[in-house]
């Protein structure tokens, strides 16, 4: 399969990363590229290491060897809070609102490195997210599980990042709120944001993705355009499963 287009220069770069937790690595050897305004998938099957490899990019674990580069800037083994102000923002899967905190609170708290423009970036974003602005004070305990989604999607994006990191964004939430959620993330993509995601549902995934990387005992297996993957016999039979 092609490679991805050569003429922009990617928000996002991995080359040959390897990390684990102290013991054997968990992803050996690593690379993938994430792309303005593009949403880039990693699939694979349960142990494949793929929260491993979002957490090795976001500063969460220490990488053992390789490089990240955000922006062509290398960031590898900085930690979390710094790779923030170099436009890398990452969504876990729990823990990614201050639940006792108002919808806009939480939004002022994602929005603490910047400088200037806290209330306008909360309005635009409001604007994205109108469900929130409607409910700007209720406390974030309150909120639904795709309401708390968006939440966390919206506290990601105040620092206007260049790479956005997601963790399983639409798990546990009922089919029509993954398909908000899903709505959510193409228009963060058409903002010129890159994308990052893994994701439980490898179907829709793929059918999102205008890239894809398949993972396999934490080492890079297949790639490509995220409906090619989805067309591929191998790929569908081995990670993706035929339809009933």
């Amino acid at each position: 399969m092609s490679s991805p287009a050569p003429d922009e220069r990617p928000a996002l770069r991995v080359e040959g990363l390897t990390a684990g937790y102290g013991g054997p690595p968990i992803i050996k050897n690593v690379s993938v590229q994430a792309r303005p305004g593009a949403i880039t998938a990693i699939v694979g099957p349960n142990g494949a290491g793929k929260s491993t490899l979002l957490k090795a990019i976001a500063g969460l674990i220490r990488p053992t060897a390789g490089r990240v580069f955000v922006g062509g800037t290398d960031v590898t083994g900085q930690p979390a809070e710094r790779l923030v102000r170099k436009g890398l923002a990452y969504i876990p899967q729990v823990a990614n609102v201050f639940p006792d905190l108002t919808i806009r609170e939480n939004l002022e708290m994602g929005g603490y490195s910047r400088k200037a423009g806290v209330h306008d970036r909360i309005e635009e974003l409001f604007r994205l997210f109108p469900d929130l602005k409607g409910s700007a004070h209720r406390q974030a305990n309150t909120l639904s599980g795709g309401q708390r989604t968006m939440l966390a999607l919206a506290r990601g994006l105040m620092v206007d990042p260049a790479v956005l990191i997601l963790d399983e964004p639409s798990a546990g939430l009922a089919p029509r709120f993954q398909a908000m959620i899903w709505e959510r993330i193409e228009e963060i993509r058409r903002t010129r944001v890159a994308v990052l995601v893994i994701e439980q549902n490898t179907r829709e995934t793929l059918r999102h993705a205008q890239w894809a990387y398949v993972l396999v005992l934490g080492q890079n297996r297949l790639e490509g355009p995220g409906r090619d993957l989805l067309n591929d016999d191998e790929v569908v039979d081995l990670y993706v499963g035929r339809l009933s």
